[in-house]
C-alpha cells in the first residue's frame, strides 16, 4: 500500500507542477553507484555557493555510501523517471525524530516538483513513532529556505560554524495529518 500511496502522491505533485509523474521507492545498494553519480553532480553547486570542494556528499566514497544506505536507522528514497534516478533523500531515524539530508535532484531537472515528491512521499516510510521531521541548511541560501518553508517546515534555530551558517527547520507530523485529515 506504501508503494501505491508514494507512487499516486508523487504523480500527483508532479502533474501539479507542469512535470511528468516520478515513482518514489527505497534505494537498495544495486542503485548506488547512480545514486552516489546524482549526489555528485547535483551537489557541485552548493559546493560552489560555499566555496568547499570538500562538502560530505562530494567526497563520500560507494563503499561508504552502500553502507549508509544499508543501515537500519536510515531510510533513502529515490524518485526515478523511468529507469533514470532523478532524486534522492537521505533520512536518518533517532526515536521519535527523523533527520532530512542530502536531498537532491538531477541538476537539469530542478524546479519541477520532484524534490516535493520526495518529501511528500517520505512519511509512509517513516517509523510510527516519529513526530517531527528536521533539516539543516544554509543561512545564505534563501531558496533552499523557502523551499522548506514551503513544504511546512518552520525556522527553530541557527549556528555559525566556521564561515558557514546553517538553519535548522522542523515539521511536526501530527500537525502535518490533522491538516490532510
Amino acid at each position: 500500500m506504501t508503494d501505491d500511496v508514494t507512487t499516486a502522491t508523487s504523480a500527483l505533485v508532479a502533474a501539479s507542477a507542469g512535470a511528468p509523474s516520478s515513482t518514489v521507492g527505497l534505494v537498495d545498494d544495486a542503485h548506488a553507484g547512480e545514486l552516489l553519480t546524482l549526489r555528485r553532480a547535483a551537489f557541485v553547486t552548493e559546493a560552489q555557493r560555499f566555496n568547499d570542494p570538500h562538502i560530505a556528499p562530494l567526497t563520500q566514497t560507494l563503499p561508504e555510501l552502500r553502507e549508509d544506505i544499508a543501515r537500519e536507522d536510515i531510510v533513502t528514497l529515490g524518485a526515478w523517471w523511468g529507469s533514470r534516478l532523478v532524486g534522492s533523500v537521505r533520512i536518518e531515524i533517532d526515536g521519535n525524530k527523523a533527520t532530512l539530508g542530502r536531498l537532491v535532484v538531477a541538476p537539469d531537472l530542478q524546479g519541477q516538483g520532484i524534490g516535493t515528491s520526495l518529501i511528500f512521499a517520505l512519511v509512509p516510510y517513516l517509523p510510527g513513532s516519529v513526530e517531527e521531521v528536521w533539516v539543516a541548511t544554509g543561512s545564505d541560501a534563501p531558496e533552499n529556505l523557502a523551499f522548506y518553508a514551503d513544504q511546512g517546515f518552520e525556522e527553530q534555530d541557527a549556528h555559525a560554524q566556521d564561515d558557514l551558517t546553517s538553519t535548522y527547520l522542523r515539521r511536526v507530523l501530527r500537525e502535518v495529518a490533522a491538516q490532510n485529515g
